[in-house]
């Protein structure tokens, strides 16, 4: 072979180590996003199950809430009758 000819198959050979490495150096980057990808979605799934989690026992405390408030409305309401009956029968006690 001629030096010229060796000198064109050393500058493909060197040209092709070139596109080499930077797929080597690009697959590594990849690698890193991926891995980065995969923090950022276990943190994001573990946040909605926190979430998830939280909302549930809001949810609750607040239908406790609700119930306690009916509840109190229910016996006031009652109360109010209870002395509504009992100021008509005193009324008509004292007609009597």
């Amino acid at each position: 072979m001629s030096k010229k000819g060796l000198q064109k198959s050393q500058a493909e050979v060197n040209e092709v180590i070139g596109i080499m490495k930077d797929n080597v150096v690009k697959a590594t980057e990849m690698d890193e996003n991926i891995n980065l990808l995969k923090k950022q979605a276990d943190s994001l799934s573990d946040n909605a199950s926190e979430f998830k989690t939280n909302a549930a026992k809001l949810k609750r405390k607040f239908w406790w809430k609700n119930c306690k408030m009916w509840i109190i409305l229910i016996i006031t309401i009652l109360l109010i009758i209870v002395a509504i009956v009992v100021w008509i029968v005193l009324a008509h006690t004292k007609k009597s």
